[in-house]
């Protein structure tokens, strides 16, 4: 083995150990700063978040139907035969 094919192949490992420390640091919540100590990161309640946005969704949902169908030509019908019907129990 040459001497260039032994700094290729130390240098690939380098890049790879570097790689491997850094998922593992990111997956452990572990973060670096400017001087290079490390601490633990803060933890999100992801689980408690995805609840909250799927309800805020619903809610929108929801909303959403209720804007669109008190507006559309059906619920307009609906309403006029629901009033006409009341008019004729008036006689």
């Amino acid at each position: 083995m040459s001497f260039w094919t032994a700094m290729v192949l130390i240098s690939a490992l380098a890049v790879i150990w570097g790689v491997l420390s850094a998922r593992y640091r990111a997956h452990a919540g572990i973060g670096t700063d400017a001087m290079g100590g490390q601490f633990k990161l803060p933890q999100s309640d992801d689980e408690a978040l995805r609840k909250e946005v799927e309800e805020l969704r619903e809610r929108v949902k929801v909303l959403e139907r209720i804007t669109t169908d008190a507006n559309s030509l059906e619920s307009r019908g609906s309403r006029a035969i629901a009033q006409e019907i009341e008019s004729l129990r008036d006689r």
